[in-house]
């Protein structure tokens, strides 16, 4: 995935998508066999569980000790279900209840209670309020084309890598960014208008292609086309080199007219982010065709024409484009614009700037050299900014150090998430390979961070404390198949340790009981044996140690 520049090399050649995707088709069989026994690994050992359960059903008396055992088999069923809670979850199911339910019945949220014009219920507002700013998702700068690669990675391996949460939110982004209240003046905007609502992809490619029979000149037409139908990059830029040819006469036609009413200023905006987003997916074409140069200069001449349309994140394209053309002074460039206090930050941020100043001592930098005469300005500046960005975002560096396998990146991100974590090392792994030293002093120094802030959840050290809702919106925004990364890692509540171990014990207690009732009797009386005390033991050992100081004497009893 790393390599990922030569994709579109490898399919204007006419390549199979299973070579382009670095599939061995020898190995396939094997690769798909793996992923199913991983997929069903859960209903195997359940199925192994209950096999095994029948085959000693009979020297284990199960038939005559279920009912004897009937509490003993509901305590574990309930640390069954408590495991599982807590592990999809993350959270006691049991402790649940008892805050949200048992608590309040019992007068324990009394104290709580306020006006409605109090501080504290202004503090709480304001707390709600920045967690939905924290929870904002965000367009992925750098997401993949639909048809030219998240379906060619569904024809290899049969896993859909697209949520329908991430793809309802680019559905609701398609009508904002594509349609406007003067949309019934032209049919074919008409026809498009419906189209970004559909759900299913032949229907709007359907749809697209009756948009371009009432008018050949429909640049949102030919975007939905090279989005979707397009099976290959090449395909796709061709499509968009129709819908830019169309969008530039659109959008001459609308500045001539933007004064006459609302409506013509609404039309403009209208076409003007239409055609930014289209000469914004040539650049990313023409980047993944090979044609780096290229790809700056659009991206550059965007910046300059479009300076408003910051919140698209183009600065981002432009600075993994900068990056593979190792031109690290231009980099530095636009990051002393974008890495501003003022501006949002970003996992590309961030981890552009630690490699930055990774690169000018990572190739002679050793953990063993370091330890012995201490760190140089520059190491300290680098390890620095390393602990910044891994405080931003501290899901990257496990995909940087290949410490977890890479998927395909979601259209949307959460900041500071483990979607965002996948985007970034999808697109810049390679640039860290290429710098010598660089992972290695990422792998020694990323760790320390959790040392400066080992309370995330409360107190940040550089940014704002790390938000608590990032598991829940990237489960939405992630495939299934994927193992999502928490932080900071939750362990289990003593609770659910003392559940577990009194569930368990109680169970093989009473099940040893029944099956060996005369053992277990001779096993408990050997116990209370030790415990309880022996008045004859202390009398008996004073005449024993009595007669032995006679005999030693040569006294006699008589």
């Amino acid at each position: 995935m790393a390599d990922r520049g030569c994709l579109a090399e490898a399919e204007a050649a006419g390549e199979s998508p299973a070579l382009v995707l670095g599939v061995n088709p020898i190995l396939g069989w094997r690769e798909r066999l793996r992923a199913g026994l991983a997929g069903t690994g859960a209903s195997l050992w359940f199925v192994a569980g209950l096999g095994l359960l029948y085959a000693l059903r009979i020297p284990l008396r199960l038939c005559e000790n279920l009912a004897a055992g009937t509490s003993s088999l509901i305590s574990g069923l309930i640390f069954i279900f408590e495991w599982w809670y807590f592990h999809k979850h993350g959270t006691s199911f049991i402790e649940q209840v008892s805050v949200s339910h048992l608590r309040p019945l019992m007068g324990g949220t009394e104290h709580s209670i306020s006006e409605p014009g109090s501080p504290s219920r202004n503090r709480e507002s304001e707390t709600s309020r920045q967690n939905l700013s924290e929870c904002k998702v965000w367009r992925n700068p750098l997401n993949l084309f639909r048809g030219a690669e998240y379906r060619r990675y569904t024809w290899v391996t049969g896993k859909e890598p697209l949520t329908y949460y991430d793809m309802n939110l680019s559905a609701q982004d398609h009508q904002t960014f594509f349609t406007c209240d003067t949309d019934f003046l032209r049919p074919s905007d008409t026809v498009m208008q419906k189209a970004w609502r559909e759900r299913n992809p032949p229907a709007r490619i359907k749809a697209a292609y009756q948009a371009l029979e009432l008018n050949n000149d429909c640049a949102t037409a030919y975007v939905l086309l090279a989005e979707e139908e397009a099976t290959t990059i090449v395909d796709a830029e061709r499509l968009f080199k129709q819908a830019l040819k169309a969008g530039e006469t659109i959008y001459r036609r609308s500045q001539q007219c933007q004064h006459q009413s609302p409506q013509h200023e609404a039309q403009l905006r209208r076409d003007t982010n239409v055609l930014v987003y289209i000469k914004r997916r040539l650049a990313m074409c023409a980047r993944k065709l090979g044609r780096i140069r290229e790809a700056v200069k659009i991206m550059r001449d965007l910046m300059k024409e479009f300076p408003p349309l910051t919140m698209l994140n183009i600065h981002e394209n432009l600075l993994e484009s900068l990056l593979e053309l190792q031109a690290y002074a231009d980099v530095q460039a636009v990051l002393a614009k974008y890495d501003d206090i003022s501006l949002p930050k970003s996992a590309a941020i961030c981890y552009t700037a630690a490699l930055l100043k990774t690169r000018t001592v990572s190739d002679k930098f050793s953990p063993e050299t370091a330890s012995k005469r201490g760190l140089s300005t520059a190491e300290i500046n680098a390890v620095e900014a390393i602990h910044r960005a891994v405080e931003f975002n501290p899901h990257v560096p496990k995909y940087l150090l290949e410490m977890k396998s890479l998927i395909l990146p979601p259209e949307h991100i959460l900041k500071r998430g483990d979607s965002e974590a996948i985007a970034y090392a999808f697109s810049h792994l390679q640039h860290w390979k290429r710098i010598e030293g660089a992972l290695n002093l990422l792998q020694c120094t990323w760790e320390g961070t959790f040392r400066m802030i080992p309370y995330p959840l409360e107190k940040g050290h550089l940014f704002h404390p790390y938000p608590s809702c990032t598991e829940t919106a990237d489960r939405e925004l992630l495939p299934p198949f994927h193992h999502v990364s928490v932080y900071p890692k939750r362990e289990l509540p003593l609770f659910i340790h003392f559940t577990a171990g009194f569930c368990s014990s109680t169970a093989m207690i009473a099940i040893l009981t029944h099956q060996f009732p005369e053992i277990m009797g001779i096993f408990v009386k050997a116990v209370l044996g030790l415990w309880r005390p022996q008045p004859w033991a202390s009398s008996g050992f004073e005449e024993n140690t009595q007669d032995l100081k006679s005999e030693d004497l040569g006294l006699s009893s008589d």
